[in-house]
C-alpha cells in the first residue's frame, strides 16, 4: 500500500505518522490473506525511519478504502484525569480510530455513521474489524447498499482539532454503493 499524504509529527516522541493505502488489484480474490501492511497507520522514528508500530485497520481491503487520510494528534484526559497522547484518524472504512501515539495500541474506535454496514464492529482485543459477509465483494454475489461506498464516509477532506474545547471537526460523506464483481474476457 502506497502512502501519499496526510502526515503528522510529534516532536516530543520524535515520531511521524502516516497511513498506507489499499492493496491491489481491486479484485480481492487475486490477493488472498490480510495484505499486510496495507491499510495501516504507521508510527516511525523521524531520525532512523524505523517502524515503531503499525496498526492495520482493514485487512484484505475489498472496497478500495485507501486509509491514508488525516492523522490528528491530541492529548486527552480519561475519566480518572490521566493524560493520553493520542492519534485520531477518521478512516474511509467508516470508523474513527484513536491510537496511543507512542505504541500504536487501540485506545477507542467508533462508527462515523450509524448506517455503516460492511463491518459490524471492531474486536477490541485483536483490533480487527468484524465483517458482515452480506456486504463482501466476492464472485457471483451482488452486495447491495454497501455503506460506505469506495469514497468512504471520510475521504481527503482536511479536519481539525480544537484543544481548548477538546473537539474534533471532520467532514463526512454519506454515500453507499452496490458492488458486483464480474469476469471480463
Amino acid at each position: 500500500g502506497t502512502n501519499w499524504g496526510w502526515y503528522a509529527y510529534d516532536p516530543g516522541e520524535n515520531l511521524f505518522y502516516y497511513g498506507s493505502g489499499n492493496p491491489s488489484p481491486w479484485n480481492a480474490t487475486m490477493r488472498p490473506g490480510d495484505n499486510k501492511w496495507t491499510m495501516t497507520i504507521w508510527g516511525r522514528d523521524a531520525d532512523t525511519g524505523e517502524a515503531k508500530f503499525g496498526y492495520q485497520k482493514t485487512p484484505h481491503d475489498e472496497w478500495d478504502y485507501a486509509g491514508v487520510n488525516v492523522m490528528m494528534l491530541s492529548d486527552e484526559k480519561d475519566d480518572e484525569g490521566k493524560v493520553h497522547k493520542l492519534l485520531t484518524h477518521p478512516d474511509r472504512n467508516g470508523f474513527i480510530y484513536s491510537l496511543d501515539r507512542v505504541n500504536g495500541d487501540l485506545f477507542t474506535v467508533g462508527k462515523i455513521d450509524a448506517t455503516m454496514n460492511e463491518f459490524k464492529d471492531v474486536d477490541f482485543k485483536t483490533g480487527q474489524p468484524i465483517r458482515d459477509p452480506e456486504y463482501a465483494t466476492y464472485m457471483d454475489h451482488q452486495a447491495k447498499d454497501v455503506c460506505p461506498s469506495a469514497m468512504g464516509y471520510h475521504d481527503q477532506a482536511h479536519d481539525s482539532y480544537d484543544p481548548t474545547k477538546q473537539l474534533f471537526f471532520i467532514n463526512a460523506n454519506h454515500i453507499c454503493m452496490d458492488w458486483e464483481p464480474f469476469m471480463l474476457p
